[in-house]
């Protein structure tokens, strides 16, 4: 049990200190990548406007048409109430 500990103890410290390098250069990085993704999210890239944009214009176009639809089955209804034959 000894032997054993005398061998993983040499190995253990070759290890931690890129462990401990590791760890100090995450927390040094940390505010850096932080403020990054406060920047990010903020701000809204090309791709996304371009995207809500598009979003915006079939919502805007479908509403148009729906209203498109009940307009034309309105006029349906009036010319048909008239006693026109052809009513489209």
């Amino acid at each position: 049990m000894r032997r054993t500990l005398l061998l993983v103890t040499p190995a253990l410290l070759l290890i931690l200190p890129g462990c401990i390098a590791r760890t100090a250069a995450d927390i040094v990085t940390l505010p850096v990548r932080a403020g990054g993704q406060v920047v990010d999210w903020t701000t809204t890239s090309q791709e996304e406007a371009d995207r809500n944009y598009g979003r915006k214009m079939r919502k805007q176009e479908a509403r148009e048409a729906r209203e498109r639809k009940k307009e034309e089955a309105e006029q349906r209804r009036e010319c048909r109430r008239a006693g026109y034959d052809n009513c489209g």
